[in-house]
């Protein structure tokens, strides 16, 4: 009884979200803060969404509730949504979702607009990768080269890493090329393999005008592929990070290593402790489902085990 009273005095709004009492909730919203948050970190979306409260859901959605927020575990709502297994959640939820992210797409852009010109015209090139001591999983760490030119209100980037299907990297050639002014926007795709331009063309104060809720409808299949596929969130863990110079020589003599890039001489650092932590959840899916998902996933920990210990082997007997 303590505890019901407590939850009702200090956290009024989340106790009608759990009683899904969406009716109260309209009512007493109004002059709240939307966003506020329980003792385990959830807000009042989070809340209603992952109790699969639908009512509850749509009136906080009314209200502007951010439908792009995350939980202490990192989950976004629509994570939470697919993993309610309700089709009208999801769908919900992905509309909502779309709309705010096209909405804050076009409102940044004359602001992009105005950077893009007032920065100085330059191209520029970067290498990035992730490496590992383990032979498997070196093997499918990613890496590319991405290449971006400036000049006045136009920008075109470079790229060859477009996407992880079937535990490999799917490559090839692309450019993105941005120009606009004041009022318009031009968006093209160059796909170099295919030889095939895609052009978007947009006015900014006319796509704003039109931009409404309804025109953001979730297709059909889109949905059916959520609540068919396991819900994975992957992030960094920079907690421990730390970057050290990295060394060039012989043992005895090594020194900080430098490179020159462009001109310019650059010193080299090596990055340590970052961990990738992906997580799964298949609450959502079919006994069918979770084991069609399971065989992949069980098939490359049993080869990632094998290849560690024979790493490990390996070291000891040096």
């Amino acid at each position: 009884m303590s505890s019901a009273c407590d939850a009702s005095r200090h956290f009024p709004l989340h106790l009608l979200v759990w009683n899904n009492d969406y009716r109260q909730l309209e009512k007493e919203l109004r002059g709240q803060n939307v966003e506020a948050l329980d003792p385990r970190g959830r807000s009042l979306l989070h809340l209603a969404v992952s109790l699969g409260h639908l009512e509850s859901a749509r009136v906080l959605l009314r209200h502007k509730a951010d439908v792009t927020k995350e939980n202490r575990e990192g989950w976004t709502v629509l994570h939470e949504a697919v993993s309610t297994g309700d089709p009208e959640m999801v769908y919900t939820v992905l509309q909502h979702r779309d709309y705010h992210n096209t909405t804050m797409a076009l409102e940044g852009v004359p602001e992009l607009l105005r950077k893009i010109l007032e920065a100085p015209d330059f191209y520029v090139q970067m290498k990035w990768e992730f490496t590992s001591w383990v032979p498997l999983v070196s093997r499918i760490c990613p890496n590319d080269v991405c290449r971006i030119w400036k000049s006045g209100a136009k920008l075109r980037v470079d790229i060859t890493l477009l996407g992880f299907e079937n535990m490999s990297w799917i490559r090839g050639r692309r450019s993105f090329i941005f120009k606009g002014e004041d009022n318009w926007a031009e968006l093209m795709e160059v796909n170099h393999d295919d030889k095939v331009v895609t052009t978007e063309h947009f006015d900014l104060s006319q796509e704003m005008e039109r931009l409404t809720l309804d025109l953001m409808k979730p297709k059909g299949r889109e949905v059916e592929r959520r609540l068919t596929s396991p819900v994975i969130n992957t992030s960094l863990d920079t907690k421990n990070i730390a970057f050290e110079r990295t060394k060039s020589g012989f043992w005895g003599w090594r020194t900080d290593k430098a490179e020159v890039v462009n001109g310019y001489e650059a010193k080299v650092y090596t990055v340590n402790n970052v961990s990738v932590i992906t997580k799964i959840r298949t609450e959502h899916l079919t006994e069918e489902e979770k084991k069609r998902y399971k065989e992949p996933l069980l098939a490359f920990l049993a080869v990632l085990s094998h290849q560690i210990w024979q790493v490990q082997g390996n070291t000891v007997d040096v």
